[in-house]
């Protein structure tokens, strides 16, 4: 797949569902834990295929896209180091009708699937952290989907863009907005107008494919309830996934 290269110094802690484990079932993992660089539109796995890892992000952001049969596409969820990727590997299942693309580059951990299930089958902390998770990850997926439907794109992009920053340690994005828009599943004019209002307003200022981050607050006062809700469900199981946080 060519993403087990060396990334450079990171640590498994540093993606936060790995640090909230306790010691010794950090222990049995750590072994197993292989440093990956995950590059820009790298698809860790495609849909319908078996998934051979599952991957703990550190400071990259992986999503999760739903594509369709004429190639259009739109994204589902976003995972980050408060996450894995590749639930489908301990809910029962060997594949996904999704697929799952790097969207900001940077580097993590893979596990093969096989330790995995090994530990998840032993119960334990181990087990009840990741059901959690998957309990955050549905609520991201059921409030995009209510979100996609019933808000404006503007409120959608206020959506992505502090979903993305609660997973990067700073306040700049390298994305196009034709990446954006398919993302959301919006034609790009409508992502154009919306990021040139949050511009005009002072929120955010783009050139080039970089977005960068203006005025968190502005954005948390834009934004529609779902980012509050999946927040909250967030913060409520895994309460140490997000040590920046934001203000809701």
């Amino acid at each position: 797949m060519g993403a087990a290269q060396s990334p450079g110094s990171i640590t498994p802690k540093d993606n936060h569902l790995l640090a909230a484990l306790p010691e010794l079932a950090f222990q049995g993992l750590a072994p197993f834990l292989e440093p990956v660089a995950l590059p820009l539109g790298l698809a860790v796995y495609e849909a319908g295929a078996a998934q051979e890892y599952v991957w703990f992000p550190t400071d990259s952001i992986v999503s999760l896209l739903y594509v369709l049969a004429d190639g259009a596409s739109a994204e589902i969820a976003v995972t980050g180091h408060e996450g894995l990727v590749g639930i489908a590997l301990f809910m029962g299942g060997e594949s996904t009708p999704s697929r799952a693309v790097v969207q900001s580059a940077g580097k993590g951990f893979r596990l093969k699937a096989s330790v995995l299930r090994k530990e998840f089958e032993r119960g334990g902390a181990l087990q009840h952290l990741l059901l959690r998770y998957t309990q955050a990850l549905i609520t991201q997926m059921t409030q995009t989907a209510v979100c996609n439907r019933y808000h404006s794109v503007d409120q959608q992009l206020c959506r992505w863009l502090l979903l993305s920053l609660d997973r990067l340690p700073g306040v700049d994005l390298a994305m196009t907005q034709e990446l954006i828009a398919n993302m959301l599943g919006v034609r790009r004019e409508g992502v154009t107008e919306a990021a040139g209002k949050l511009q005009a307003d002072g929120l955010i200022h783009y050139s080039r494919g970089h977005i960068k981050v203006l005025d968190r607050k502005g954005l948390e006062a834009r934004v529609c309830e779902c980012y509050g809700v999946v927040k909250k469900e967030y913060d409520r199981l895994l309460p140490d996934s997000f040590p920046r946080g934001g203000g809701l």
